[in-house]
């Protein structure tokens, strides 16, 4: 089970790591977007962090919105509606929940990829986030279906996600800003990808911690 102040410790680290990582995030945007995704994602996360003490009382669907919404009208650029239409999916998901199961992570997991893919529109193979979340979904299902735990499922997703960002830097940006540049393309690790495999590892370190804590 994930419970709902694991949750907010997730939130939490996600937004400490971008803070940590905001520059290198920048540098992998300065060189096929606009220069911005960490400064942006940081200013998101911020303004989230921000609001964790309110977080105690609420069910782990109304986070969700609540971080959705946030996300939506303080990140610039793609980053807002892409990471606020992931955590609205998530939270319609998980409406009504105080706790998750391993198939209530599935949902959630697959809700918000789905939510991701509609809204920019992506596939798999055109070098954006979608190139972490779809191997890391498809590795968790595969996981459960097989009997894993939530966090031995996860470790799996998160081993498949970081496949899947290196895999993004042969690839021709095909989406976004980077999609101008052609072949300059090449060469180059996707930023929002990286984002998404920030958040995905800052989840596997919080059920982690709390399994080795039990």
């Amino acid at each position: 089970m994930v419970t709902q102040v694991q949750i907010i410790q997730w939130i939490q680290v996600f937004a400490s790591v971008i803070e940590h990582n905001k520059e290198e995030l920048t540098e992998l945007d300065a060189a096929i977007g606009d220069a911005d995704h960490g400064i942006n994602m940081d200013r998101g996360f911020r303004k989230v962090s921000n609001l964790l003490p309110s977080f105690v009382d609420k069910d782990i669907s109304t986070i969700f919105k609540t971080v959705s919404m946030t996300l939506i009208s303080s990140v610039g650029g793609a980053s807002g509606p892409l990471y606020g239409t992931w955590f609205l999916r998530a939270s319609s998901a998980t409406a009504g929940k105080k706790e998750l199961t391993e198939d209530d992570m599935l949902k959630l997991l697959q809700s918000g990829l789905d939510g991701v893919i509609e809204r920019g529109k992506a596939q798999l193979g055109d070098k954006t986030m979608v190139d972490v979340l779809s191997p890391a979904v498809e590795a968790f299902e595969q996981a459960v279906n097989e009997g894993m735990g939530t966090v031995e499922a996860l470790r799996v997703a998160v081993s498949a996600a970081e496949q899947g960002l290196q895999e993004t830097i042969p690839m021709l940006a095909k989406k976004g800003r980077a999609s101008y540049l052609g072949d300059r393309s090449v060469g180059h690790q996707d930023p929002g990808g990286t984002s998404a495999y920030f958040m995905l590892r800052s989840l596997l370190k919080v059920v982690e911690s709390s399994k080795h804590r039990g």
